[in-house]
């Protein structure tokens, strides 16, 4: 028995009601997509700003102790000259009063712990100077979406030690690194795919130290193209998951600690870099992501021209 017109026309209204609900559902996250995307562009220009502002001091504070440690030296010097000196006093009265001052202010500590302390301090310095070099190579912005030719480990370094924090309590990390030419792409965006992949991989590890492997690779069969997979022997990806894990909003950490954003915008920034992003996982053994990436940006010389 074939519907009536009141019944088709209930039919039709349902199924376009059905599109209307799917589509407002893609907007929606492709408005959150964006929304994020934008919220982390913000906040790279922001540590891009007070990297360059702790940069500016820490250069001259750097300057200011290596002239510091210069005129140190100048005064051991001076200092030794009078330790020389001193048993040629003929005034007693004079040398007892240097030895009972060299006792008072432990004079030959103060020579042995003051370069300690310089030298404990310089590399603090150095450390120092180092995160905020990292942090604005990782927070670099593509201000006007300009594509560079930039090195993946660099950007995966940078990244690494921006996350040190994150993983250090809970996994050693071992570079597997590959002779990789530089690509065409957007590093800063590329930094975030990065930073995502690991900290997922910091999260996974259970409450047992654990490792994650950073690997990278040329060609073979991926043609002229290069890879880069991030491996955790973690908790592993159960089978029912593994489809659903690059959609948005889908997370499967306790309320508060993750969106569902993070491996989604990943997937859309590898797309946008006409690359793929592939997992591997087993419950219980770990898993392991794998994003590749053409070298030259598809299309580049025909737009150059």
């Amino acid at each position: 028995m074939s519907p009536t017109q009141p019944e088709s026309e209930l039919i039709s209204l349902q199924r376009a009601n059905e599109e209307l609900l799917a589509l407002n559902q893609s907007l929606r996250s492709a408005q959150d997509q964006l929304l994020q995307s934008e919220r982390l562009a913000s906040i790279g220009q922001l540590a891009a700003g007070v990297a360059h502002e702790i940069n500016n001091p820490i250069g001259y504070v750097f300057s200011n102790f290596g002239t510091l440690e210069a005129y140190l030296e100048r005064l051991f010097e001076m200092l030794e000259a009078y330790e020389q000196a001193e048993p040629a006093l003929a005034d007693n009265a004079i040398a007892d009063r240097l030895a009972a001052l060299r006792e008072r202010v432990e004079l030959d500590y103060l020579k042995q712990d003051i370069p300690m302390l310089m030298g404990e301090s310089k590399e603090g310095l150095s450390r120092v100077r180092k995160i905020v070099q990292d942090l604005k190579d990782f927070s670099r912005v593509d201000t006007h979406q300009e594509w560079v030719w930039a090195s993946l480990h660099q950007g995966i370094d940078s990244t690494l030690n921006i996350v040190a924090n994150e993983i250090k309590y809970r996994a050693d990390v071992k570079r597997e690194y590959g002779d990789l030419p530089d690509i065409e792409c957007l590093p800063s965006e590329l930094n975030q795919v990065f930073l995502n992949l690991l900290v997922n991989a910091a999260h996974a590890i259970g409450p047992q130290r654990g490792l994650i492997v950073v690997r990278s690779g040329y060609g073979g069969n991926s043609g002229d193209k290069v890879w880069v997979e991030v491996e955790d022997n973690g908790s592993g990806i159960a089978p029912e998951h593994l489809a659903r894990i690059f959609d948005p909003f889908f997370t499967t950490k306790p309320v508060g600690r993750g969106t569902g954003l993070g491996l989604s915008l990943a997937y859309g920034i590898v797309q946008k870099h006409h690359g793929r992003i592939d997992v591997r996982s087993e419950p219980g053994r770990g898993s392991c992501f794998r994003v590749t990436l053409p070298v030259r940006r598809p299309g580049a010389e025909g737009a150059a021209s």
